[in-house]
């Protein structure tokens, strides 16, 4: 059950990024706010892949933009290598972002459909250097060949010559040729075929290792996340629940949301019997007016009114896996592990 804490959060010693009791909201008119992100902490160590998921407009997305500042959060502080982002004046905060990259949902919209695709990953390059023209055109050819782009055909061609999977090869280019230590992937695979997906997804986890990336990766497909995260945060309604290693959190998940969300993915199996006793319940809430306590207690067969009075806090299941629920799906550990 969505909840708020920091129970699930290392060292500060031990992590690359770390954000704490993150805000994001949206005004609207007559004083009312989207509530899209409340409260949420996370850390990310470095060479660490770092899993996003949840339902669509569960804020996944705000949150991991405004790890970089984009936008800024309205509460919450972000550190990045001991460095407190939300207190950096903007000429400080674009030197940091050089370190911080993002890979957008779009492959083709992210790109300039005007100019070539050499200049397109060359951009970076022309505002931070190196200043050599030569050198810069050497830096982008390496950067197409990393990912699988012939230079020497793609340098004078423009975006909608290519197919969306090229398109999101060029993206992460772009990303790279700055050299950094955090990269942002936005439902890098979403909008692509499945075999396509394969490729981007085998080439993140082959660069990853090449470059020493920490990668913060979102996505709506379980099986995707699993594949190529070390450790998975599920998200609801702007709140975390769940905060596991990928494999503990696949096999037992403490949340009833996050069963939900697993059971709900198909199995490539015609023979395979369907469970049709986790059924979603109601609609997902307003986050303009989102539930008291429990965030996800409208649609949980679980609820009690403990859920409708109290939000749950973040607490240790097992090593490293933790819940914020009332009523976890497994035994929780350490009970005495809640953070305030």
């Amino acid at each position: 059950m969505a909840g708020t804490g920091k129970a699930h959060l290392r060292e500060p010693a031990d992590v690359l990024m770390r954000a704490e009791d993150l805000v994001v909201e949206f005004p609207l008119s007559q004083g009312r706010v989207v509530n899209a992100v409340s409260g949420v902490s996370l850390d990310v160590k470095q060479g660490e892949t770092l899993g996003l998921v949840g339902e669509s407009g569960c804020g996944k997305s705000t949150t991991a933009k405004s790890l970089i500042q984009l936008p800024p959060p309205t509460a919450g502080t972000v550190s990045y290598n001991g460095t407190e982002l939300t207190s950096l004046d903007d000429e400080a905060l674009r030197k940091v972002r050089t370190d911080l990259q993002m890979i957008f949902q779009d492959p083709i919209s992210s790109l300039n459909p005007r100019r070539k695709i050499g200049d397109v990953v060359a951009e970076p390059l022309r505002v931070w250097g190196p200043r050599n023209v030569s050198e810069q055109a050497q830096l982008v050819d390496a950067m197409l060949e990393a990912v699988g782009i012939d230079p020497a055909v793609a340098r004078d061609k423009r975006p909608h010559e290519f197919s969306g999977g090229q398109c999101q090869r060029i993206s992460i280019a772009r990303a790279l040729v700055l050299s950094p230590q955090v990269i942002i992937c936005d439902e890098p695979v979403s909008a692509l075929d499945v075999s396509v997906q394969a490729q981007i997804l085998n080439m993140l986890e082959d660069l990853k290792y090449e470059y020493g990336l920490t990668l913060v990766f979102i996505a709506h497909d379980l099986a995707v996340v699993k594949n190529i995260s070390d450790r998975v945060a599920v998200m609801y309604l702007g709140k975390l629940c769940e905060v596991s290693e990928s494999n503990t959190l696949y096999r037992s998940p403490a949340h009833p949301y996050t069963e939900l969300l697993l059971s709900s993915s198909p199995l490539p199996d015609p023979t395979a019997k369907v469970d049709i006793t986790m059924v979603e319940e109601g609609d997902v809430p307003s986050p303009i007016e989102p539930p008291s306590g429990c965030r996800f207690r409208t649609r949980c067969s679980y609820a009690t009114e403990r859920c409708a009075e109290e939000e749950p806090m973040m607490r240790k299941v097992s090593d490293d896996h933790f819940v914020a629920c009332h009523h976890p799906l497994v035994s929780v550990a350490e009970t005495a592990e809640v953070s305030a």
